[in-house]
């Protein structure tokens, strides 16, 4: 079963708190409904925990799906289906019960399996490209479902072929090698307490890494070095305990948040000749201030209307 909301509120979905109101959004309840909305080519975007995403605080002219009710899984031996809506630490969860080592990083991630394969999420020399076997998608183009290998996927830094087709993972199938429970139990503790100790809480909005690392760097080591950490424009300020991080301290709008981020984008570019990108999508509408600064920035993540 599908609920759909007219004039939806995207700041009660978003984990920035920052966002206005879409004509519709469509919450399916299993991947079959997720098709079926598919393949009216009535929706603009399909998100997941909207935990990566930037909306502008004006209405929105789009209609979207939200996956976050898909969120089913299955374990047989040392393989493991993961449906589009589930959230990374229930499965970090779940290898750890079942002693599978390789997702230990997600354990502290906010994002859903959707979300996280689109973008090849990764953290602690881990990602959730590794041990992919297969993603059950539909093609957006001629309205198919299709299975993709993991060469057909094309997974690089940030990159999956998703991105670049428009298609839409269903569920992905991933197979994990055996590990010692007690020795994933440890890695798991210590990335919690890297996360506690070096990046915001969620009780702050933030939508997790700002900026992708360009190659051979960090964005946050030269952020820091520009001194940007404290920094604020509006109700956003850049977080204290890692500059690559910004948080909704005091009621931010979007524009405080592209603001602060073009700022952050310029310091870095003055300082070492370096154009650091958008890690985070963004959903706003066309001709205004903060798009034509958005796309200044990084034009392929951007979401027109």
């Amino acid at each position: 079963m599908t609920e759909i909301i007219n004039n939806y509120e995207m700041k009660k979905e978003s984990t920035f708190k920052i966002g206005g109101r879409v004509i519709k959004a469509a919450f399916p309840s299993c991947i079959e409904d997720l098709v079926e909305l598919l393949k009216t080519k009535e929706y603009d975007c399909v998100l997941g925990n909207c935990s990566n995403v930037l909306f502008t605080s004006s209405d929105i002219n789009k209609s979207l799906i939200i996956t976050k009710n898909i969120n089913g899984y299955k374990t047989e031996g040392n393989k493991i289906t993961v449906s589009a809506g589930t959230l990374g630490s229930v499965i970090a969860r779940e290898c750890l019960k079942n002693s599978l080592s390789g997702f230990e990083f997600l354990i502290g991630f906010p994002g859903t399996f959707g979300g996280m394969i689109y973008m090849n999420a990764s953290a602690h020399n881990q990602a959730v490209s590794d041990y992919f076997v297969s993603a059950k998608i539909f093609d957006t183009n001629d309205n198919k479902i299709k299975i993709l290998s993991k060469k057909e996927m094309d997974f690089k830094y940030r990159y999956s072929s998703l991105s670049k087709t428009g298609a839409i993972l269903l569920e992905a199938e991933f197979e994990l090698p055996k590990g010692d429970a007690e020795k994933i139990e440890e890695t798991m503790n210590r990335n919690i307490e890297f996360r506690k100790t070096r990046q915001p809480s969620l009780k702050w909005g933030n939508i997790g890494s700002i900026f992708k690392n360009p190659e051979n760097d960090s964005a946050g080591r030269l952020l820091d070095l520009c001194e940007m950490k404290g920094q604020k424009e509006g109700g956003a300020m850049v977080f204290e305990n890692h500059a690559n991080f910004i948080i909704n301290y005091d009621n931010a709008t979007s524009m405080d948040v592209i603001m602060l981020m073009y700022k952050m984008y310029s310091k870095v570019r003055e300082k070492y000749t370096i154009e650091i990108k958008p890690e985070i999508k963004y959903i706003g509408n066309t001709g205004t201030e903060e798009y034509k600064i958005w796309a200044i920035m990084n034009s392929e993540n951007m979401q027109t209307m």
